[in-house]
């Protein structure tokens, strides 16, 4: 203990905890609100850029004298594969919340099974997805 330094026991004054926790609670409320206003901006944000950058695209195509029609896609030739991507993706993301549950429910683990065993199938689908793909671009 140094000489000059006075330890002082009093506890603090409840009235100055009871601010803290209002001040809490006050910037908690203030990022419920703003979070859903700042992911909905930035996401509006993200699409008219994409579509300003796929434009000035086609505008340099179209000025070097290329064809534009290399951006139309081809309704005969539609591809089932991103459904199937979806498709399996999801199917693997219920069976792993489902797996998540009984982990959680037999093991306590919390959280954790949820997430991990949401990440596994998830990934397993997607693989699984991608094998299918293959096999049909090698058949035809």
């Amino acid at each position: 203990m140094h000489i000059f330094e006075v330890r002082c026991n009093v506890p603090s004054h409840p009235a100055s905890k009871r601010a803290e926790t209002n001040n809490y609670m006050h910037m908690e409320g203030v990022l419920g609100i703003m979070l859903p206003i700042i992911i909905s901006l930035g996401a509006f944000v993200m699409v008219v850029y994409i579509r300003k950058f796929e434009n000035l695209e086609r505008m340099a195509i179209i000025d070097k004298g290329l064809s534009p029609d290399l951006f139309k896609k081809d309704k005969s030739e539609r591809s089932t594969s991103p459904v199937l991507r979806w498709a399996l993706l999801l199917i693997g993301a219920g069976c792993g919340l489902l797996i998540g549950f009984f982990f959680d429910e037999i093991f306590r683990m919390g959280e954790v099974a949820y997430f991990s065993m949401l990440m596994i199938f998830g990934g397993i689908g997607l693989a699984l997805a991608y094998v299918i793909e293959e096999r049909k671009a090698k058949g035809s």
